[in-house]
């Protein structure tokens, strides 16, 4: 398996047998079945049971029909963990929804550029463009962590109190629940990528 620099955990792959093992048990907790339960109903032992849902076996049709049968759902929702697609958000250059967020008045452009994925995690980026007629806006505040990335232009920066100059290829990497914002437009119209990740709610 290829790797990369990120220090995020390699995804495991995911085989049909501990896809089918994770749906069986899942199922079985939303009836609120013991293993032996399920194993009674399905007619199997409960040591079955347990290297089903374990991924350690690979259980045939019939058996996976008697499994079905005992939770009371067709054989195919067994398959639904390992059919299930991974999101991807595909935009176009300049096909971003353009959205209003504070600091639209001051003349700031929000274009963002994915959305819908699902997770634990929300990840929004925007293309940020700041035309010649805007406005410094300091009053951002909002949970998680932002990443900016300069792409053209010149700003004044600020973050808690604190400005940093960002020119083109020029980054920043911020708690932003404290306040934020472009304090002085040093060099307008100016493009920056802003990413900002945050629990789902």
């Amino acid at each position: 398996m290829l790797e990369t620099a990120s220090n995020a955990p390699v995804e495991e792959p995911r085989t049909l047998e501990r896809a089918i093992g994770q749906q069986v048990r899942a199922l079985r907790r939303e009836r609120d079945l013991s293993v032996a339960d399920l194993g009674g109903a399905a007619g199997i032992s409960s040591g079955m049971v347990s290297k089903i849902e374990n991924g350690q076996i690979s259980p045939s049709l019939s058996t996976l029909n008697a499994v079905a049968g005992a939770l009371n759902v067709p054989i195919t929702a067994l398959f639904a963990a390992f059919e299930e697609s991974r999101d991807c958000s595909h935009v176009r250059r300049g096909q971003g929804v353009v959205i209003e967020r504070r600091g639209t008045k001051a003349g700031h452009i929000y274009e963002l550029l994915g959305a819908g994925l699902r997770g634990d995690v929300v990840v929004e980026p925007y293309l940020i463009t700041l035309e010649k007629d805007a406005e410094p806006y300091t009053g951002f505040r909002h949970a998680g962590i932002e990443f900016i990335y300069m792409l053209s232009g010149i700003v004044l920066y600020r973050h808690a109190g604190r400005d940093y100059r960002l020119e083109p290829g020029d980054a920043l990497l911020f708690d932003s629940a404290a306040l934020h914002g472009p304090a002085s437009l040093v060099e307008t119209p100016m493009t920056y990528l802003s990413i900002i990740v945050y629990p789902r709610g």
